[in-house]
């Protein structure tokens, strides 16, 4: 039994390619919505977080004997919750980890933290749009809201916890975007305009992530951008084609692991 991290679209599509394959999997997942989406498929789904204690209890319990972190570049505590279960059960952790985008240097300043992120936008000022997701909302609230000269602008999922945060955080609603991606470049540029954005500060998700239009429209529009890399990580098994974690996890098969 293999258990599957997963959440993301390109998660989904691996998962079902691995079920096509007749890999039998658990897939464990953080929201609902992404749980039903991988349920319609006919998926095997756990939902919730899962820290390293239950990740190692479900494993042990369910006969894990292999587990693929599909989950987004930016979830590093998934990663070194999983890498760690799967050197405690003795057993293969395969990571499957998006191509990153091909930016262009122009107007781009890459940052390596949030907090990083935060402390240039405070010095830049002006109309700043976050599309970093809510998960890490608290460092830039309370970096650049007691700013007067500072106005920030949230976009994130349409979910009832990611509006009871901003509220909580003191965002006006005038100042969030709730709203499903992925964006075409022709809505990025729209809801820059509207909002007469001047700094833009993202993550450096892939193109899957869609981060490439959202650097085109801004860098159109004149507009500088954040760019905050992904964390560096020494995975192992690491995999940028779906083809090729399949293609390792029908060795481990072959040779009994699985």
């Amino acid at each position: 039994m293999i258990l599957f991290l997963a959440g993301t679209s390109d998660a989904r599509e691996l998962a079902i390619l691995l079920k096509k394959e007749g890999f039998p999997l658990i897939a464990t997942v953080v929201t609902e919505s992404a749980a039903k989406r991988l349920t319609d498929e006919g998926m095997n789904v756990r939902v919730g977080r899962l820290n390293e204690e239950k990740m190692f209890e479900f494993s042990k319990k369910n006969g894990v004997t292999a587990i693929v972190d599909a989950s987004h570049p930016f979830a590093e505590e998934a990663h070194k919750t999983a890498k760690s279960v799967a050197e405690q059960l003795k057993i293969p952790y395969i990571r499957y980890e998006r191509e990153q985008s091909k930016l262009e240097q122009d107007s781009i300043i890459y940052v390596s933290t949030y907090e990083e992120a935060a402390e240039l936008a405070a010095k830049k000022k002006g109309v700043v749009m976050l599309t970093t997701g809510s998960k890490t909302l608290e460092i830039f609230a309370k970096k650049l809201l007691p700013l007067n000269d500072v106005r920030v602008i949230c976009r994130m999922l349409p979910r009832i916890d990611n509006m009871q945060k901003c509220e909580q955080l003191g965002f006006p609603q005038k100042n969030i975007v709730a709203m499903q991606g992925p964006f075409t470049k022709e809505l990025n540029t729209a809801l820059f305009k509207h909002f007469g954005v001047t700094l833009m500060i993202t993550k450096e998700s892939g193109k899957v992530g869609a981060v490439d239009e959202k650097v085109e429209a801004a860098k159109e529009l004149g507009i500088e951008t954040i760019v905050i890399t992904r964390p560096n990580i020494q995975f192992g098994n690491e995999f940028h084609k779906m083809e090729e974690v399949v293609e390792f996890l029908k060795i481990q098969r072959n040779e009994g692991v699985l």
